[in-house]
């Protein structure tokens, strides 16, 4: 399993470095279970799943076996997709609820 870590996870990890070790700590039972602790989001972030940190604090990813399976790559359209393995996770965002989904 391949861990792909974008830009805006990487701020945002450097931005609420307090919980740093409860990230890497969700971010490795992902890496073990990635559709099991995720839950599949809609609309606009079809294709993605959501994982929470703590109460409202949320990791959004991408899992790339289940994306193209589901047929989802066609929404998400990841510029490196056909460069990936199908068993890459790629942690997209991480912060509070809102502020994660941008509302």
């Amino acid at each position: 399993m391949e861990a792909i870590f974008e830009k805006a996870f990487v701020k945002a990890l450097r931005k609420h470095s307090g919980i740093k070790s409860q990230v890497e700590n969700k971010v490795r039972m992902i890496m073990e279970q990635p559709l099991a602790l995720g839950e599949p989001l809609k609309g606009n972030f079809r294709g993605f799943y959501s994982c929470p940190v703590k109460k409202s604090f949320i990791i959004i990813y991408l899992y790339c076996h289940s994306c193209r399976k589901k047929g989802d790559d066609v929404f998400v359209a990841c510029s490196d997709c056909s460069d990936r393995d199908a068993e890459t996770i790629k942690f997209v965002l991480l912060g509070p609820h809102d502020e994660a989904y941008g509302i």
